[in-house]
Formats: C-alpha cells, structure tokens, sequence
C-alpha cells in the first residue's frame, strides 16, 4: 500500500504554535485572577455567551474581522442572525430585569464559524475560516487580558512611582496640567468628544483592520501584515512594563481621584513641586498602567497603518492620534514621559511585527535593537535622573525629543527601504513609418 507523505509547513506550525502558547497565557491569567478571586479572561468571556457583554460594539468587531473571510452572501446571513439573536434577547432580558446589553449574537455567530469550521470545511479552507475566528476572538480576548493584568498589576504592587515621573516631566514642561487646564476649559463638548475617542479605540483599530483585511475573501489568505496583529501584541507586551514601573497617573496619585492615597491634591491647578523622588503607597484598586503609554502606543500604529489608506483614512487616523494624545492628557492618566515611551515602544514592536512578516535582515536587527535601546534608556532616566531631568529641563526636554525622532526617523528610512520598488513605467512604442503608397502611373 503506497502512503502519501504529509508536508506541515512552517507557517501552519507557527500558526499552531502561537495558539497554543497564547492559550497557555490566557490559562495562566486566568489562574492569577482566581488567586485574587476574580474571574479571568476565560470565564468572562464564556459568561458573555448568555449574560449581557461588557461592550457591545467591540463583539461586533471581533465578528466584523471574522467575517473577512467570509463571502458577501455569507456576511449577510452572519450579520443578519447576529442581529436577529440580540433582537430576540433584548426583550427577554427586560422581562426578567436583567442587565441591558446588546453583543451576545456577534459572539454566538463567531463560535458557530469555529463549529462550521472543524465539521464541515477541510484542508485550506478550514485553516482560514480558523483563522478568522481566531482574529475575532482575540480581539476580544486582548480586552478581557487586559481588564485581568490591570487587576495583576494593582493586587502584586503596593507602591507606585509617580513622584519620578512627575520630577522627570519638568523637562517637558508638565504637559498634563497644561492639557488638563485646557479640557477642563472646553468641557462638556471638548471632553465629551475627547472620552469617545479615547473609549473606541479598539472599534477604530477594527475598522482600519478591516479596511487592510478586505481582500481576504477574495485572494483566500491573510496579508503577511496587518494592524491587528501590532495591536494585539503591544497589548500583550505593554503590561510587563507595568509591573516593572507601577504607575498611576497624575489625576490619582496629584488629583481628587486618588482620595487619601494622594500625594497632594494639585491636578490640574497647582505644579507639583521639584524635590527628592520616591516611592509612595497607594491602594489595591487602582490600576498601574501609565508607563507606557498604551493609549498612545495603539493610536501611534493606527496612525501608521492608516498612511496607505484613502485620504479620509488618513485624516481619521491623524485626527485619532492627535485627540488621544490630548485624551492622555488632559484626563490626568498619564504623564508627558509616558506618551514619549509610548510612541517609542510602539513603532519598536511595529519594526518588530514587520520584520517577522517580511524575514529578518540587518536593517531589521539594527532597527529594533535601537528602539529597544532607547526606551530601555528612557526608563532607566526617569528612575535614576529625574532630579538632574528637573534641574536642567533646556537640556533633558530636547535630548528626549531626540531620542524619540531618532527612532521615528530610522523607522521611517528602513521601512521605506523594505517597500518594493515600482515598476518602471512602460515607455510608448514609437510610431511606425509610414508605408510608401504605390506611385501612380
């Protein structure tokens, strides 16, 4: 009997790989939140299956990036079945006094995908319906991670180390009071508008994905690279950084938010003075996740990766960029450093996820080392050289600013360097002689 040899190829290995290992990460997290005694990223991800979701429209764009795969028929009964469960759910929930939520049909549909997936497709066809469903969950999941690390971050850190980036920020010239000052002078409209930028930007980062995902239907594959893959792994990253520099932000650890744990109450009116940094206790509730900024490093990528999109794309992933930095801000969560350490850390793992896509060279190693290097760099001023930051901020402010143009300029020029170069444009045939005309007699 003659047998035909199987050939796993690299990718699909990968692929398997990178699911198991994301599994095991989201068990272990899932473990640490029971140790605290609340549930984690799985057990509130199966709960949304029947009891009303957290967010709605987010389940909808796990589903809308299932659907990339799908056929336009097949989009429209996806959608219409999704629609037709919450329709159907809506009015149950009232009767029974329940919470008001809408999501659970995008979320039903994606597990049906999966169902339809393993029953019922084979061979390529299954490993992209997979693959869909896939993407759809995990961004989901990465909100649920997210909810979990913060948990992670504000039970295992007892002290936090605000007083250094507050010392450290003089060199930028306290930008969160000044933005601060400037919201609070625009409320409600400018703020209204700045917390639904600053809420929806996993729903911006779906509708940009979409846009780079169109194709799929068509071609039968995924692109070598997409945001959603950049965005999923910052958000995997950023928190370990948490845990490395706890920080709270200054409407907590300077504002009325942070109650009695507050070093004084000065956001955003009153400049915190220049003194010896250090560590202060704050309580088991409020999150350490200003350092970095992940707000920020999410927009900078979105604003990347909407440059090769239509011109209203780029507008909007100009305009995202720019209201959540305002956003960071001007609500007191973050500091000026940590919007400087944000953009570094993003179009690091941006360099990153791109040379993964496209194959590790020089330039690659080169460009990710120096990102690295430079944050790495940035983390280690705030905590050693605050004083000396605050002291001479005509000298701090610009090398930060250098530091962090370096690494958008070499960004920049490598990956231009990787973009394919366009094919000469086809010079005109010239024009044929004419032919002599007989002469005539």
């Amino acid at each position: 009997m003659k047998t035909i040899p199987t050939r796993i190829s690299a990718r699909t290995t990968l692929w398997a790989a990178a699911g198991v290992a994301t599994l095991g990460f989201l068990i272990a997290l899932e473990f640490a939140a029971r140790h605290y005694g609340e549930p984690g990223p799985i057990t509130q991800q199966a709960r949304e299956v029947v009891f009303a979701p957290d967010s709605g429209p987010l389940l909808y764009a796990g589903l809308a990036l299932t659907m990339v795969v799908l056929t336009w028929r097949q989009r429209f009964v996806a959608a219409g079945v999704a629609i037709g469960v919450d329709l159907v759910l809506w009015p149950v929930r009232w009767a029974v006094g329940a919470d008001m939520n809408f999501g659970n049909g995008a979320l039903w549909v994606v597990l049906g995908c999966a169902v339809v997936a393993v029953t019922r497709r084979t061979g390529r066809e299954r490993a992209l319906l997979l693959k869909g469903v896939g993407l759809g969950l995990l961004l989901v999941a990465g909100h649920k991670t997210g909810d979990t690390w913060l948990l992670i971050t504000s039970e295992t850190r007892p002290s936090v180390l605000d007083p250094y980036l507050a010392t450290a920020d003089h060199a930028l010239g306290d930008p969160s009071w000044l933005v601060g000052r400037l919201v609070e002078a625009t409320s409600p409209v400018g703020g209204g508008i700045l917390h639904v930028v600053y809420g929806q930007l996993p729903l911006a980062a779906a509708l940009v994905g979409l846009y780079q995902l169109r194709h799929v239907a068509l071609e039968r594959r995924f692109p070598s690279h997409h945001l959603v893959r950049t965005f999923l792994v910052i958000g995997l990253l950023g928190p370990v950084v948490y845990m490395i520099f706890p920080v709270v932000g200054p409407v907590y650890a300077y504002g009325a938010e942070g109650g009695q744990w507050a070093v004084a109450n000065l956001w955003p009116d009153t400049l915190p003075s220049i003194g010896a940094p250090h560590a202060v206790p704050f309580d088991e509730i409020t999150p350490r996740n200003c350092m970095p900024s992940l707000h920020t490093a999410w927009a900078t990528t979105l604003f990347v990766h909407s440059r090769k999109g239509s011109r209203p794309m780029r507008y909007a992933g100009a305009f995202w960029l720019v209201a959540t930095l305002t956003a960071t801000l001007g609500f007191g969560y973050h500091y000026g450093v940590d919007l400087v350490a944000g953009v570094v850390f993003a179009l690091t793992v941006e360099a990153g996820m791109r040379a993964f896509a496209r194959g590790w060279d020089r330039s690659a190693v080169r460009l990710v080392a120096h990102g690295a290097t430079v944050f790495t760099v940035l983390l280690v001023s705030y905590r050693l050289l605050a004083e000396e930051m605050a002291a001479y901020p005509w000298v701090a402010g610009p090398l930060l600013l250098l530091a962090t143009a370096s690494v958008v300029f070499g960004y920049l020029r490598t990956t231009r360097a990787w973009e394919p170069e366009p094919e000469p444009a086809r010079q005109p045939e010239p024009p044929r002689p004419a032919e002599p005309q007989p002469e005539l007699v």
